[in-house]
């Protein structure tokens, strides 16, 4: 016999709706209770116009979406709190430091004899420069490492911005001929631009304003170089003197070889070697390092042969091959160039050491 609301002949096989069509499908807990839409019960349809369904909203629902809100609400909170602290905080970055101006010690050293003269390459084999480097080859960078307050890439920095200094005012031939200035202005804290300004254009022998102080200039017009770069050696250090402070020395000896300027047709005169000993004491502030330029404290520089009584405050005055220097100013003490990492002598002249001339 047929079931309840079967038909009397039974289900036809074959005919959709069947039992066998549903039997893989298995309705659990979990499926139910998720479903979005409800079913009403026979007594709620039997309302004036009710719906055969409503939507659920299921507790499951609400729970998931609190943990996203709380996420967010977490996220404005702890970014409003740093903006508040950011305010408020009572640190501020370090002041850019006003620069000193830079303090300057010309020494000339005179010849005992007259001047050698000769060939360049012979000259410079028979000298102290013989095993110097050619140009900016000869100022290199020590061994570096971070300092307390700074990180090794910026004392890296500090010292290439040194090294360009020095090879800017000490090798490159339009600042020695003193056709330009620009370069080596460009290197410069802002703050001694006018000092700096002032020694190009007023150059005076008062302890800040000697030109030969910031730079190697000699006169077009009595000397010219006899090769294109100099022999150079000498030493960098570095030293933090702050938080925010990095000290570098640079101590370097320049030979260059001159020959005497020629105007028009005629023989070229023999070549002589001079020698410029420079020590340079940099600082460089944060703003410093990251503008690419320096700040110098102090600047000696001896350099011979020249005659006592030369004055060197625009260029320096070379003696060239043959010539003497006719007074020394009494018995000044004998200094040598290539005595580098000693004092430079607070004298207004000084005597160049034999040594240091070449050995013909």
């Amino acid at each position: 016999m047929a079931g309840r609301g079967d038909p009397p002949e039974g289900t036809p096989e074959g005919v959709p709706g069947g039992e066998d069509e549903y039997r893989s499908l298995v309705f659990d807990e979990a499926f139910i209770r998720a479903a979005r839409l409800q079913e009403f019960s026979a007594r709620e349809r039997m309302g004036e116009h009710a719906l055969a369904v409503r939507s659920r909203s299921t507790r499951e629902g609400r729970s998931g979406s609190r943990p996203a809100v709380l996420l967010v609400l977490l996220i404005l909170l702890a970014f409003g709190t740093a903006i508040y602290l950011g305010a408020r905080t009572p640190y501020q970055p370090p002041v850019d430091q006003r620069a000193e101006p830079l303090r300057t010690t010309v020494v000339p050293l005179a010849p005992q004899g007259p001047v050698l003269g000769g060939a360049p390459d012979q000259l410079f084999s028979h000298s102290p420069a013989a095993e110097y480097r050619t140009g900016a080859a000869g100022i290199n960078l020590p061994v570096t490492g971070r300092t307390s307050h700074f990180a090794e890439s910026q004392v890296v920095t500090a010292l290439s911005i040194a090294k360009d200094y020095l090879v800017t005012s000490g090798l490159e031939p339009d600042v020695l001929s003193g056709a330009t200035v620009r370069p080596v202005r460009l290197l410069l804290d802002p703050d001694q631009l006018e000092q700096f300004d002032r020694s190009v254009e007023s150059p005076v022998d008062d302890g800040q304003h000697a030109l030969a102080g910031w730079l190697i200039r000699f006169d077009p017009g009595r000397v010219t170089l006899a090769e294109p770069a100099a022999r150079v050696q000498g030493t960098l250090r570095f030293e933090e003197v702050g938080p925010d402070t990095l000290d570098v020395t640079a101590d370097h000896t320049y030979t260059y070889a001159l020959r005497p300027a020629v105007q028009g047709a005629g023989p070229v005169g023999a070549a002589s070697l001079f020698t410029v000993h420079r020590v340079v004491h940099f600082r460089f502030d944060r703003e410093d390092l990251r503008m690419h330029r320096a700040e110098l404290l102090t600047s000696t520089v001896e350099a011979g042969p020249q005659a006592c009584g030369a004055d060197t405050t625009g260029s320096l005055k070379p003696l060239l091959a043959g010539a003497r220097a006719s007074d020394t100013g009494g018995v000044p003490a004998v200094t040598d160039p290539y005595a580098t990492a000693r004092p430079a002598a607070p004298a207004l002249c000084g005597v160049l050491a034999p040594s240091a001339q070449p050995s013909l």
